[in-house]
């Protein structure tokens, strides 16, 4: 089979089409036939040797968590998908044994990571991770989903968002910020959203944005956004200094949840801000296989379509790639072997 594997940790000129051996499923495996493959920034971060995940040694590497196909081949003692369905996988990898994994959420297990390899043709999963995709979720649509959307939901879910709040998403044109507006008008909430790129803003709020902001920097941001009055909860993936950011503009008792490092590793916090304000800084990672299965629900019910940008063949990887670093698209980048 084919696969878009990185053999050079250097940028999009990094990948090439090389050939593997076709999967065998092992007990509890299923092999997927990829009919698309969503990739991520995460994806870009190894690409671009941004990630102690993946080393030289490694390589060549297969990358794409977010796979949706349909399933060829089950391993023994597999329940729950069998040859034929069409299916999405949740990358989440848990060791099942540990504190977390017992009492949940999932997410929070010691040994947490995510499933790499579906920028291929077929793909070897655990078999426990698949669902089944109703009718009317075709494998591109499903595979906008997972990490972007799944990391979402859980941030909302973490911020105690509701009807009426209004959710501050710095860096809204992104993967996570897209699902963060469609996914927020679902929960009854109302959005304000920052870009440096006025056509992207635009975009976005034809995605539901209710309120947008057409600035980058912080100082300039608050401004306009405390016009609006102080929100309810901050979805932060950009960290750096959107999280003093984030911080400012919370009302008494807001929650700021951060999913991400785009803009920095490192942030400030105002402590004194922080425990005279009863403000809550909170960390979120992904998501759970039930938010995967909740969000399939709601595109299938038509509460909402995620966004895809574009899709690419498989031995146009490297451009999708080149695509989401160059920064120039609305939405999901999604490979379809």
């Amino acid at each position: 089979m084919r696969a878009a594997a990185f053999t050079e940790l250097t940028g999009p000129e990094g990948v090439g089409v090389v050939d593997r051996p076709a999967p065998e499923p092992d007990a509890g495996d299923a092999v997927v036939d990829v009919d698309a493959c969503a990739i991520n920034r995460h994806d870009l971060w190894i690409l671009e040797g941004d990630s102690a995940m993946v080393a030289a040694d490694d390589l060549p590497f297969v990358s794409g968590l977010d796979v949706a196909g349909t399933v060829r081949d089950v391993g023994d003692g597999v329940t729950g998908v069998e040859p034929g369905d069409s299916v999405v996988l949740c990358p989440n990898e848990t060791c099942g044994t540990c504190r977390f994994c017992r009492e949940g959420p999932e997410n929070l297990c010691a040994e947490f990571s995510l499933f790499h390899g579906g920028l291929a043709e077929q793909a070897c999963v655990d078999a426990s991770r698949l669902l089944v995709l109703p009718d009317g979720v075709d494998a591109t649509t499903a595979a906008a989903l997972p990490t972007a959307y799944m990391t979402a939901y859980h941030m909302l879910r973490r911020a105690e968002v509701g009807p009426g709040d209004l959710v501050f998403v710095p860096g809204v044109t992104g993967g996570v910020g897209v699902a963060a507006v469609q996914l927020a008008s679902v929960f009854g909430a109302e959005t304000v959203g920052t870009s440096s790129s006025r056509a992207k803003l635009d975009r976005v709020t034809e995605l539901g944005l209710d309120h947008a902001v057409h600035a980058a920097e912080p100082d300039e941001i608050r401004g306009e956004v405390e016009e609006l009055g102080a929100v309810d909860a901050v979805l932060n993936h950009l960290g750096g200094e959107y999280t003093e950011l984030g911080q400012r503009v919370l009302r008494r008792g807001g929650r700021m949840v951060i999913c991400g490092r785009t803009a920095g590793g490192r942030s400030e916090i105002d402590v004194p801000d922080l425990f005279l304000g009863h403000k809550r800084v909170i960390g979120s990672t992904m998501g759970t296989q039930q938010d995967l299965a909740t969000i399939v629900d709601l595109v299938a019910s038509g509460e909402f379509e995620p966004e895809v940008a574009a899709t690419y063949p498989l031995a146009e990887t490297g451009e999708a790639f080149a695509a989401m670093q160059d920064r120039e698209t609305v939405g999901k980048l999604v490979v379809t072997p």
